[in-house]
């Protein structure tokens, strides 16, 4: 089961070389005469239909003039600005600050998704994290992205993301690992409120809990958290970027795992005694 963060950016950009070496073939043109056409190195011709390397918006101007197929400019534009959109680099986008981050985990995505599904293996969701925790998270970020602190602006916006995400009307459904119970953020008495935070919120009719215990028998690889925005897209995040999957194909992979992690964790009574047991040890 294929679920690499970047597999989606990949795959896309595969996609679109190859529409772009139809073109070019249509059209009768080899690859170093389009190269030679549109003024680039053959070599980055071969990148770009093999994927390798994405089309600037002026390599597919060029590239249509060449193959006369001016009419699907616009098209062509549009759908590489969507690929290169799916992969967003934290150092770019930081650069006004952490509020911004990433359209997935806006508020209006937050208000058009009616199902939340969630993975997190090492860290609490946004979403169940108490202000101490959240403050804590962006202190990290601010250093390592080297970014304007915009913390106050970024807690308001957090405050009212998850106000959204719990209206009734919505399900949300949550995989931890238990590892993500143990993980401290800021003091003990911090940590302390932000389990019996998740023990409140495990309470709420519309929202399911699941926990994976430490030495469970596992089967699933979730190595990296995920969130699922209905049946519409994914989004993860690595310690440099921000990841968007919108590809049916790899949305129902991401399911599928979500399923199979569902299946090795505890619920109700079980789960809320591994959260009193890291209690009991604070």
């Amino acid at each position: 089961m294929n679920t690499d963060p970047l597999s989606s950016v990949v795959q896309a950009r595969k996609e679109l070389g190859t529409r772009l070496r139809q073109l070019r073939r249509s059209a009768e043109l080899t690859g170093k005469a389009l190269a030679d056409a549109t003024g680039q190195h053959v070599t980055r011709v071969s990148r770009i239909e093999n994927g390798a390397q994405a089309p600037t918006e002026r390599n597919i101007r060029d590239w249509c003039v060449a193959c006369g197929a001016e009419d699907q400019i616009p098209e062509l534009i549009a759908t590489s600005q969507s690929v290169e959109s799916s992969y967003l680099e934290w150092s770019r986008q930081s650069r006004a600050g952490l509020r911004r981050l990433g359209d997935l985990h806006s508020v209006a995505t937050y208000r058009q998704t009616s199902t939340f599904r969630i993975h997190e293996p090492i860290v609490m969701p946004g979403i169940f994290q108490t202000e101490a925790y959240i403050r804590q998270m962006l202190a990290v970020w601010y250093t390592f992205l080297n970014a304007p602190d915009d913390a106050d602006a970024t807690v308001a916006m957090k405050a009212e993301r998850t106000a959204i995400a719990f209206n009734p009307s919505k399900r949300i459904m949550v995989v931890l690992g238990e590892q993500a119970l143990r993980t401290r953020r800021g003091t003990v008495s911090d940590h302390t409120d932000q389990l019996a935070h998740l023990l409140s919120l495990m309470r709420l009719p519309f929202v399911s809990v699941g926990i994976i215990p430490a030495d469970a028998q596992r089967r699933a690889i979730g190595t990296i958290g995920f969130w699922i925005f209905d049946d519409n897209a994914v989004a993860l995040e690595t310690p440099t970027a921000a990841i968007k999957v919108t590809r049916p194909q790899e949305i129902a992979l991401y399911v599928a795992m979500f399923r199979q992690l569902q299946r090795e964790a505890v619920y109700g009574h079980a789960a809320r005694q591994l959260v009193a047991k890291v209690l009991a040890i604070l």
